[in-house]
C-alpha cells in the first residue's frame, strides 16, 4: 500500500451542490472510493487533502492496520462550525 500512496495517482471528482462541495477520490488499482462534503467556501486543495487522508485511513484500515485513535488529523478550525 505505501508504494501506492507514494505514487499518488487517484480520479478525484468535485460536485457542487448549493453552499456544499461533495468531494469523491477513488484509488484506481484497488477501486477504494471516499466521499466528504465541505463548505463551498473552503478551498479545493483543502478539500481535497482531506479526502485523500480518509481515502489512505481507509485503506489502511482494510489493510489491517489502522486503529481508532489513527482518526484521520483534521486542521484547525478558524471558523465556528462542526466538521463531519
Amino acid at each position: 500500500m505505501a508504494s501506492e500512496e507514494s505514487r499518488g495517482e487517484y480520479i478525484v471528482e468535485f460536485q457542487q451542490h448549493g453552499a456544499s462541495v461533495k468531494v469523491s477520490v477513488i484509488d484506481p488499482v484497488t477501486m477504494t472510493e471516499v466521499s466528504i462534503v465541505g463548505p463551498r467556501s473552503a478551498g479545493q486543495e483543502e478539500l481535497q487533502r482531506a479526502a485523500l487522508a480518509k481515502l489512505h485511513y481507509v485503506m489502511k484500515k482494510k489493510a489491517g492496520g489502522a486503529k481508532p485513535d489513527d482518526t484521520p488529523a483534521q486542521p484547525p478550525q478558524k471558523k465556528p462550525g462542526i466538521i463531519v
